[in-house]
């Protein structure tokens, strides 16, 4: 059985902005709240960037990192993802894609994984968490990018 998270949000700004702040992977420790640094390992002209994500300590000092490779695909406004340092993960996929609306563009992320056996928490957890995490950093990336776009006055939008 795989676990599978979806979430999506309306970001009010033009598709070259979403999709341009969206991929700049070595920006994300701004765009993201949860990450201390990225760390770009390699990229090749397909549009493929393997890169190192470590998160801030968690509420026990832990220090989370693995690596991680994505290819963009401009053309088709999607981005394909997936763990090579898996973690708890035995995979982990991420699935991005973004389409215009009427109010804007739809960035969907789509993550199918199965936590590892005998850790203290299942894919059910995990789900759980990831929706709760995904909510959070979507809101963030939707008002940073708003922001740019010059469509919010501020941060309460």
């Amino acid at each position: 059985m795989v676990a599978k998270t979806e979430n999506s949000v309306v970001i009010d700004a033009p598709m070259d902005l979403v999709w341009r702040m969206t991929n700049d992977v070595a920006s994300w420790p701004s765009l993201f709240d949860e990450y201390a640094e990225a760390e770009i390992l390699g990229t090749s002209p397909d549009g493929t960037v393997r890169f190192r994500l470590t998160m801030f300590p968690d509420e026990d000092g832990k220090v989370w990192s693995w690596v991680s490779q994505r290819k963009a695909d401009a053309a088709t406004r999607s981005v394909r993802a997936h763990r090579l340092e898996p973690g708890p993960f035995e995979f982990m996929n991420i699935s991005w894609d973004y389409r215009e609306t009427g109010g804007g563009v739809e960035m969907r992320w789509v993550q199918e994984f199965r936590v590892r056996p005998g850790l203290p928490f299942d894919d059910e957890a995990m789900t759980a968490h990831l929706n709760a995490g995904t909510k959070v950093q979507m809101a963030r990336i939707k008002k940073l990018v708003e922001q740019a776009a010059g469509r919010s006055d501020g941060p309460d939008r």
